[in-house]
């Protein structure tokens, strides 16, 4: 998607990370517009954006308060 080629089992692993954020993200507290931003965000950035959605996404603010 990005121009980076991914296969084997790094592939696999990368496939399964987008899927479980995804899932995540449609399932967070979030408006649908947000949780939507999100997803694009992930799904046309994957890897940059799984990464930026584990520590800024929705659910993160609620896991460093403790909830």
């Amino acid at each position: 998607m990005a121009g980076i080629e991914v296969s084997g089992l790094f592939g696999l692993i990368h496939l399964i990370l987008v899927i479980w954020a995804i899932l995540n993200i449609a399932q967070a507290r979030e408006s649908a517009l947000v949780r939507g931003l999100w997803i694009i965000f992930v799904i046309f950035l994957p890897l940059i954006g799984i990464i930026v959605w584990f520590f800024f996404g929705p659910r993160a603010r609620g896991y460093r308060r403790g909830y």
